[in-house]
């Protein structure tokens, strides 16, 4: 491979995935809890064990499942859990915001992003389901977002290729435009060439079945559940560094 490697990014939402991601050669981490519904905000203790890895990592800062709109008190949360993540010792945060028709909440953004300071920034997917994504974009410039992570407002990155790549060039080197939601060793190369991305995402997931069936007969956990694999990780990084 020519130029400047992929950076590749993994979320992960335990221990176990942080090691596993580090293992399989991550250059950074994102830091969630509950990665099946989008990922929340990771407890402190996590975050300091992530801190002590020597990769970056960025702290998913988001209090609750559903939609993005923050209230009042939610916006308290956040700017609690960013002074956790600084606290930590992480190197930055991930977080997203929207008005009541989809639109980024302006306000609430670059609250949360004062918030931040010198922590580095990503804007998750709530960027995904805004009616204009280059209205959007433009927002997320203004306010000094160096970052947003998207499938190209698709539920699967696959298919928001050609949005991904014309938010690509819209950004114009101002911000990193980061695909992810579906990348996988198979199509990761795939993706960067089609989009022009500097940065990709990956969950770096297999789908396992519980090995003690009451977990899920007491609702526990689900009966098939995503771990972050090491090989799935190291697969990606060669197949973006084979590129």
């Amino acid at each position: 491979m020519s130029g400047t490697p992929i950076l590749l990014e993994v979320c992960v939402d335990d221990p176990v995935g942080l090691a596993a991601a580090i293992e399989g050669g991550a250059d950074r981490i994102e830091l969630c809890a509950a990665l099946s519904i989008g990922g929340l905000t990771p407890t402190f203790g996590l975050m300091i064990e992530a801190a002590e890895t020597g990769v970056p990592v960025m702290a998913m800062i988001r209090p609750r499942e559903g939609g993005f709109a923050v209230s009042a008190e939610e916006r308290g949360v956040m700017l609690k859990d960013i002074e956790a993540a600084r606290d930590a010792g992480l190197a930055g945060v991930v977080f997203g915001a929207s008005l009541a028709d989809g639109r980024l909440d302006r306000d609430t953004l670059a609250f949360l992003r004062d918030a931040a300071g010198d922590l580095d920034v990503t804007l998750h997917r709530a960027f995904d389901l805004v009616p204009d994504a280059e209205a959007a974009l433009e927002t997320a410039i203004e306010i000094g977002i160096p970052r947003i992570l998207t499938s190209g407002q698709t539920p699967s990155v696959m298919d928001g290729l050609p949005r991904i790549a014309d938010l690509v060039r819209a950004a114009n080197s101002r911000l990193v435009i980061m695909p992810g939601a579906g990348v996988t060793p198979d199509n990761a190369a795939e993706i960067a060439k089609a989009t022009g991305a500097s940065e990709i995402h990956t969950s770096g997931g297999e789908t396992v079945t519980n090995t003690d069936p009451a977990l899920a007969r007491f609702g526990f956990a689900p009966e098939r559940v995503k771990r972050t694999s090491a090989a799935r990780i190291s697969a990606t990084r060669a197949a973006l560094n084979d590129m």
